[in-house]
């Protein structure tokens, strides 16, 4: 099976474009420091608790991180919880 996890840039805006949420899984000091607009943060140690809050199954989700490690961590959990769009662009700079 293909890992389909991990996308590119010009797909990730596509996506966002049609309406995916972007979900920034840094700590919220590093939220701070600089973000892509319309992300909203959800660190990768509480998205597991606090998905349901931002997103439903069927939504298509973009995540990223600083490096795409915890981007990749993050979308690999919510794919476990039912949420099979969670893509990884990985890390802020590829935004």
């Amino acid at each position: 099976m293909t890992d389909d996890i991990r996308i590119a840039r010009a797909r990730a805006h596509e996506l966002v474009a049609g309406g995916a949420k972007l979900i920034d899984v840094r700590s919220p000091q590093e939220f701070a420091t600089g973000a892509v607009p319309e992300a909203i943060n959800l660190p990768v140690q509480v998205i597991a608790g606090e998905i349901d809050r931002h997103a439903q199954p069927s939504d298509t989700l973009v995540l990223y991180c600083k490096s795409g490690m915890r981007s990749d961590m993050a979308a690999k959990i919510l794919r476990g919880m039912g949420f099979a769009k969670s893509y990884n662009l990985g890390g802020i700079s590829d935004w």
